[in-house]
């Protein structure tokens, strides 16, 4: 659900150290969408921890540990994700730069042995996350994140994932089918990583 951003800003850096704080047991959904809505990053303390590629989105890891981990991805104009699912972790979302769309999806079923999907896989209504927080719903969390060549400008997201996770599903909706799909970072605290190929 999309919240507007308090006026609060911070350095990057400042943001993580107050989300690190918040203990684990108050580590829930709600307590840190409102830590989210409530401080917002400045925009221009991302430069370090951003990278642009013309061939994909970016995922730029930021700040990680067992309980939460944190990352920039960011947008070329017109890039998209691929419809994905989190694992069964939670995921908030904000973007200090830009806007993007959140598509989200509904499986009503699948078949986890021949890795079909039915017909019955569908699309719900959007939201629309122009520098608005957001959660994914844990009980519909299959969706897609779109820059939209309408909005004609780059995306910086911020993408909190409690707790990490190394892999998702993809689905194809075309083909009728999904896949377990290894997730790789960009670069990690500003440094790129070696085998990346930036276009």
């Amino acid at each position: 659900m999309p919240q507007k951003l308090a006026n609060r800003t911070t350095h990057h850096h400042d943001w993580m150290k107050g989300l690190a704080a918040i203990s684990v047991r108050d580590f829930t959904l709600e307590n840190v969408q409102d830590y989210i809505i409530r401080h917002a990053v400045r925009p221009e303390t991302l430069d370090k921890v951003c990278y642009f590629s013309k061939g994909c989105y970016t995922r730029n890891l930021i700040f990680k540990n067992d309980l939460f981990e944190c990352m920039t991805v960011c947008w070329e104009v017109g890039q998209h994700s691929r419809i994905h699912n989190h694992r069964d972790q939670n995921c908030w979302m904000s973007a200090p730069i830009g806007r993007l769309r959140v598509q989200n999806y509904r499986v009503d079923q699948r078949d986890v042995f021949s890795w079909h999907l039915p017909k019955s896989f569908r699309r719900i209504p959007t939201i629309s996350t122009p520098t608005h927080p957001a959660y994914v719903n844990p009980i519909e969390p299959v969706h897609e994140v779109i820059n939209s060549a309408e909005f004609n400008q780059r995306a910086v997201s911020i993408h909190v994932y409690s707790k990490p996770f190394d892999s998702c599903e993809v689905y194809l909706r075309d083909q009728g089918t999904y896949s377990d799909v290894p997730l790789f970072y960009t670069s990690e605290y500003g440094k790129l990583n070696p085998s990346e190929k930036l276009l």
